[in-house]
């Protein structure tokens, strides 16, 4: 039996990839959890359920609404990479709620796009090789070559501009409060992912 120590990253990733889902194939989940009143994930609350089902019509408001530029259309169009984007993520995460449908969008633009999403329980050794200041952060994504099976660049787990926010008010308060939580949603909602699809091309622009 291998251990941590003696997989490569490329191998854990290989691992990971046997038993991701697509997008559709998340959402479906999602949705069973909702009528199971459950979550994803090792630890099952009420609280994470309840999460998991205000997650599941987030997202099934930005599956409709989310809106794409002719000029993102263009440069998506023109990217001429082979990639997968392998999202770590849990029903429960607001977060990943809100940036996962916009990579989805952006995704189904190109051939060349293959969006891929797995449990961050189910895949410890995938997600400690990609932790965020220490932490098990998420949704993050792992931009891998299809040619090389190489790691590309990663993304997450907020749009920049989240990011900032996050990080100053931590600076200047120690800790996310609940008020600031609720100000980031409206966040979100505001921004309608526009910061997530230009972070998302610059990614693309830059191999």
């Amino acid at each position: 039996m291998n251990t941590l120590e003696n997989r490569s990253i490329k191998d854990i990733i290989t691992e990971s990839l046997k038993h991701a889902i697509s997008y559709q194939d998340y959402r479906n989940l999602v949705k069973q959890l909702v009528v199971e009143e459950s979550t994803t994930g090792d630890e099952k609350t009420e609280a994470l359920a309840n999460y998991t089902m205000l997650n599941d019509r987030r997202m099934k408001r930005w599956d409709k609404t989310l809106k794409i530029s002719e000029g993102i259309k263009e440069r998506v169009a023109d990217f001429s990479g082979n990639v997968t984007w392998l999202v770590i993520t849990e029903s429960w995460c607001g977060d990943a709620a809100h940036v996962i449908p916009v990579l989805n969008k952006i995704a189904e633009l190109s051939q060349n796009i293959d969006l891929k999403l797995v449990i961050r329980d189910e895949n410890e050794d995938l997600m400690d090789q990609f932790l965020t200041n220490g932490g098990r952060a998420i949704a993050k994504v792992i931009m891998i070559d299809n040619a090389t099976g190489n790691v590309l660049n990663t993304y997450g787990p907020r749009p920049t501009l989240a990011t900032k926010l996050v990080n100053d008010y931590k600076e200047e308060h120690g800790v996310l409060t609940p008020e600031f939580k609720e100000d980031l949603q409206v966040w979100y909602n505001t921004n309608k992912g526009q910061n997530a699809m230009s972070d998302l091309l610059e990614m693309l622009s830059g191999l």
